[in-house]
């Protein structure tokens, strides 16, 4: 009795699935720790006052909440796209979990210096830092998975979807470093500028969303046309009555 040949692979392609559900866990975790950042007033005899008071803490948590919003999107948007995680992507997503995991306590600092009114130079470049370093991971988890004509990613997004994540991603790591920059001299700019990005970055990218229909790789030619698909030749065309 003949056994039925298996056709073989090259490779055993890791499903990417796990490393998005862990990323979710710890993003989930970090935009709940932030909320423990916000201490209750002490002096409930002036509670009103003492609630106001915290502004700093609502500002920060509203900033990096949503922030931590958009990391939570892109890094969605990004493994939409990425159909194989090799273990340098293994390497660098973990990397950019241990940093969304300080960002609570960078936005700790940035409340208690803005409520103090001191080191909120310093409190505005550790927050943007924090930040910098998750748009920079982001880019080169990208640049890894799209270089080599693409060969971690799945062939549903076009080579123009591509460069438009590409770019997006870029401008994260320009504008928040802008932000972050500023920042060490004018803090409530710093601050102003990196809240601006928050705005602009929900936009939806062109070409984030994947199609059904596989996109041939930048070096793959085109298929040719048979014959028959070309159209009826001018003897095949029927005549029009005139």
């Amino acid at each position: 009795m003949t056994e039925t040949a298996q056709p073989e692979t090259d490779t055993l392609e890791r499903d990417p699935s796990r490393v998005i559900t862990f990323s979710d866990g710890v993003i989930a975790i970090a935009v709940t720790l932030l909320v423990l950042e916000i201490h209750p007033p002490q002096d409930t005899r002036h509670l009103l006052r003492g609630l106001g008071e915290l502004w700093p803490s609502y500002s920060s948590y509203v900033i990096t909440f949503m922030l931590i919003g958009q990391i939570w999107a892109n890094h969605d948007v990004m493994f939409d796209h990425i159909r194989h995680a090799d273990r340098l992507v293994l390497f660098l997503n973990t990397l950019l979990m241990m940093d969304i995991a300080l960002l609570p306590f960078a936005a700790g600092v940035l409340a208690d210096a803005f409520r103090d009114g001191h080191g909120q130079r310093t409190a505005v470049v550790l927050h943007g830092l924090s930040f910098e370093l998750a748009a920079a991971l982001f880019n080169v988890i990208w640049w890894h998975a799209r270089r080599r004509n693409r060969h971690l990613l799945a062939d549903t997004i076009s080579p123009a979807g591509v460069q438009a994540v590409s770019r997006r991603f870029l401008l994260a790591l320009a504008w928040i470093g802008a932000g972050t920059l500023l920042g060490a001299f004018l803090p409530p700019l710093g601050v102003a500028v990196i809240a601006a990005f928050i705005v602009y970055y929900w936009l939806p990218i062109s070409g984030e969303i994947g199609s059904t229909q596989p996109h041939p790789s930048p070096k793959q030619a085109p298929a040719p046309t048979p014959p028959d698909a070309e159209g009826p030749t001018t003897h095949d065309r029927p005549r029009r009555d005139h």
